[in-house]
């Protein structure tokens, strides 16, 4: 990604962020929904549930997981130094899980006629990196 030199520096989560720790319990095995018990602060497995609620046909569901990962990214994303505006690198992991919450929530707004909300959501991931369509 090109860096615009009016826009912010880009904002990286840290590596030790809580996403880092769960995506290594799925790895090990550990079931979802654990995942985002043991690791509440952390957007990957919410973003994860939200994208299997969709799939299972339950936008209801899929918007309350997306939600929670989409504020808990957003609280992370803050006290990294992010203003409300410029870069979140996709291809930083650590970012990733709130990229993911945030386009699921578009998802999951758009099923249930949220429209304005699902249009916010895109246009937030599509500023903070086009990328982020591609997780």
């Amino acid at each position: 990604m090109t860096q615009n030199l009016l826009e912010p520096e880009p904002t990286r989560l840290p590596e030790d962020h809580p996403d880092m720790a769960a995506r290594a319990a799925l790895d090990e095995g550990v079931d979802l929904r654990e995942v985002a018990a043991r690791y509440p602060a952390a957007s990957y497995p919410w973003a994860l549930l939200a994208r299997a609620s969709l799939s299972a046909g339950d936008p209801v569901s899929a918007y309350a997981f997306a939600r929670t990962g989409y504020h808990r990214g957003l609280d992370s994303l803050r006290k990294a130094g992010w203003r409300g505006a410029g870069p979140i690198p996709a291809d930083h992991v650590p970012n990733q899980g709130f990229l993911i919450a945030l386009l699921a929530l578009a998802d999951a707004a758009e099923k249930i006629g949220e429209d304005e909300e699902a249009q916010r959501c895109r246009t937030l991931a599509d500023d903070s990196d086009p990328a982020a369509r591609q997780l």
